[in-house]
């Protein structure tokens, strides 16, 4: 089975109806050895200064260059400061699950610096090591998806993208 992420619901189900991924499941698609899933926008994000022991930041800070950076579940702001948003984590345990049932990732958000960073943030907070291919295209027609699989490229092209 192969995984497809794609950045947005809407995108995601576009490409699940056009490779035959119809039967659909909370928070994924599945069909025809697909299951395409979807980020939800950024769901993981860089750890806020206080992760790394700065109480009051101040200019002087700046830049703060933490070695690790720390990746988290996206947070939100509440009453009670920043905390995990509950439906980020659903969103992620969902991913996760895909990625372990599957053999091969197929990167399907956006096609940009964005899209690619959204993805990769994802990948490397859930631990995977699968390889993943890159659907890139600019057009959601079945057309333009069909092409798109068709030439999928070896995600290791985009490296500098994300970088």
């Amino acid at each position: 089975m192969k995984a497809i992420i794609a950045e947005k619901m809407s995108v995601g189900m576009d490409i699940a109806r056009v490779v035959g991924a119809t039967e659909k499941k909370d928070g994924y698609c599945t069909g025809n050895g697909y299951m395409v899933t979807w980020a939800s926008g950024h769901l993981v994000s860089l750890a806020l200064p206080g992760t790394y022991g700065y109480t009051k930041t101040t200019a002087g800070d700046l830049p703060m260059f933490p070695e690790p950076f720390r990746l988290v579940e996206r947070q939100i702001r509440t009453d009670r400061g920043m905390v995990t948003d509950i439906a980020a984590g659903k969103q992620l345990k969902i991913i996760d699950e895909a990625f372990s049932k599957c053999d091969s990732i197929i990167v399907a958000t956006d096609a940009g610096r964005e899209g690619e960073l959204i993805f990769r943030w994802i990948y490397s907070y859930l631990g995977c090591a699968k390889p993943f291919q890159r659907l890139w295209i600019s057009s959601l027609t079945d057309e333009a998806i069909r092409e798109g699989m068709a030439n999928l490229r070896d995600g290791s092209g985009y490296d500098s993208l994300y970088m």
